[in-house]
Order: C-alpha cells, then sequence, then structure tokens
C-alpha cells in the first residue's frame, strides 16, 4: 500500500516537471520574441500609445519580461527543494526567485497592471495580483530569515501561485477564445482574474489540508 502510495507521488511528480517544462518553454519562446528590442514587437503591437507616450514604459515592461521568465525557472526549482547535488543549490535558487520578484518583476507588473488592456476591472485585477505577488514573496523571505521553514515553504508556494499565472492565464485565453469565441477587451477582463485566482484558492485549500 505504501509502495503504490509512494510510486503514485512520484508519477505525480514526474508528469509535474514534465507539464512544467512544457509550459516554460512556451513562455521562454514568448520572451524570445522581445530579442532583440523591438517597440513593435508581439504584445506590444497594442500597446504603441504607452510605448510613445511614456517612454518609461518599454523599461518597466522589458524588465519585466526578461526577469518573469528566470522567475519563473528559479520559483519551480527551489519549489522542487532538492540540492541536486549542489551546495545550498535550493537556498541559492530561493534567493534568486525572492530577489527577481522584490526587486524587478512585480514592481514592474505592478506599473504594467496600471496600463492593462480590459479596462479598469483588469487594471485593478493586475495591481492586485503584482502586490500579492510582492507581499507573499517578502513574507517568504521573512520567515525564511527567521528560520520558521514550515510558514516558509507555505508563503513560498502561495508566492509561486501568483508566478504560474503567467502560465494559467495564457491557459485560460486559449480555452475561452476557443470555447466562446468573446471580444478581445471581454477575454482581457476575464482572465485578468482568471489567471490567478483559482490557483492562490488550490494552494488555500492544500495549506488547510496540510498537503502543504
Amino acid at each position: 500500500m505504501l509502495s503504490a502510495k509512494r510510486n503514485t507521488a512520484i508519477f505525480f511528480k514526474i508528469l509535474l516537471i514534465i507539464g512544467f517544462g512544457y509550459f516554460f518553454w512556451l513562455m521562454l519562446k514568448i520572451t524570445l520574441e522581445y530579442i532583440p528590442f523591438n517597440p513593435e514587437a508581439s504584445f506590444l503591437m497594442i500597446k504603441q500609445t504607452e510605448a510613445i507616450e511614456r517612454p518609461e514604459y518599454l523599461t518597466f515592461f522589458y524588465t519585466h519580461v526578461y526577469t518573469s521568465i528566470f522567475v519563473l525557472f528559479s520559483g519551480f526549482l527551489a519549489i522542487l527543494r532538492k540540492d541536486f547535488g549542489l551546495k545550498n543549490f535550493h537556498r541559492n535558487m530561493g534567493k534568486v526567485y525572492i530577489f527577481l520578484i522584490l526587486i524587478c518583476a512585480a514592481p514592474s507588473g505592478i506599473y504594467m497592471g496600471i496600463f492593462a488592456n480590459g479596462g479598469i476591472l483588469s487594471k485593478i485585477s493586475f495591481v492586485i495580483l503584482g502586490f500579492l505577488w510582492w507581499f507573499s514573496t517578502f513574507k517568504a523571505y521573512q520567515l525564511a530569515r527567521q528560520k520558521k521553514f514550515k510558514e516558509h515553504k507555505q508563503w513560498m508556494w502561495r508566492s509561486f501561485a501568483f508566478t504560474l499565472s503567467a502560465i494559467t492565464l495564457r491557459m485560460w485565453k486559449v480555452i475561452i477564445v476557443y470555447l466562446f469565441h468573446p471580444n478581445p477587451m471581454d477575454v482581457y477582463q476575464i482572465i485578468a482574474w482568471l489567471g490567478w485566482t483559482p490557483n492562490i484558492l488550490i494552494i488555500e485549500y492544500l495549506i488547510t489540508k496540510k498537503h502543504i
């Protein structure tokens, strides 16, 4: 019985790694669209007003795009809680993850949220997401410094739930557009909230049930 449970856990862990690897590759391809700098590439095509009227917008945008891919990667490695034979690997990945979010990814995300497509509802959602992302990451850092590692782990999972919104937002967009063909602005309003709220609700459920 124990062996079956262990094998199931291993299976799901492998599935998780493969799934993350696939979606990480998709996110990497999106990131590479913005190398080299091109203010008319991909998403920026519909943000020309901001790009032209607000010179700082592109700085925040590229900061967010370029750091977020490393946040995804380092966060996943930190969440695995493995050193892979390298001294302090887990700890160092956690440091990279936390530093990039607190200094670069979350602040730039909050700024971009102010100019999000989809009207006021989308803007509110992305700004809230940015603040929650920053706060949960800071809380995880604070608890690690206090050596409260159980609570640190829980807050890291909360933080990573918000990090994964970069992936889940795009997943929901594909599903909604395929099934319902809504107006593009309506899509933004829906996925702005759907991209992160289920993530954090799932994590809170797992924490409540003591699975994390």
